[in-house]
């Protein structure tokens, strides 16, 4: 696991807790390389019926699998205009985590959960 030394957990408002960085950083840096457990669909039907369920990622090219991340990845909040974007290198069991544009320190880090960074597409939790 990569993990940019600035990254810290915290407080974030009205979303529980999220990443964060002590340090102005870059746009264009990859500030977390996380591996990941992955999971067949069978294992993710057990796992929809946890709190798990509002953590995995789906997995595979044909997201047919799903994916617990290690590290600071389960923590990001969502924003449908994030700061950072996430990659999944399916070759070798990770999720990357990059900027998108510079942020400034004490600043949270958000990703896009629809996958592009812009994407501005309901997700389950707005859909309602």
């Amino acid at each position: 696991m990569q993990l940019l030394s600035s990254l810290y957990i915290d407080s974030s408002a009205d979303m529980g807790r999220g990443v964060f960085t002590s340090e102005n950083i870059e746009e264009g840096t990859i500030v977390e390389t996380s591996p990941v457990i992955v999971m067949t669909a069978e294992e993710r039907k057990l796992l929809d019926q946890t709190l798990l369920y509002n953590y995995i990622f789906e997995w595979g090219d044909k997201k047919d699998q799903c994916c617990m991340a290690m590290g600071y990845v389960p923590v990001y909040n969502h924003s449908y205009k994030s700061n950072c974007e996430y990659e999944m290198d399916f070759k070798n069991s990770c999720i990357i985590i990059k900027t998108v544009r510079f942020i400034k320190a004490g600043e949270e880090l958000f990703i896009n959960y629809n996958g592009e960074w812009n994407d501005n597409k309901k997700l389950w939790f707005d859909a309602k």
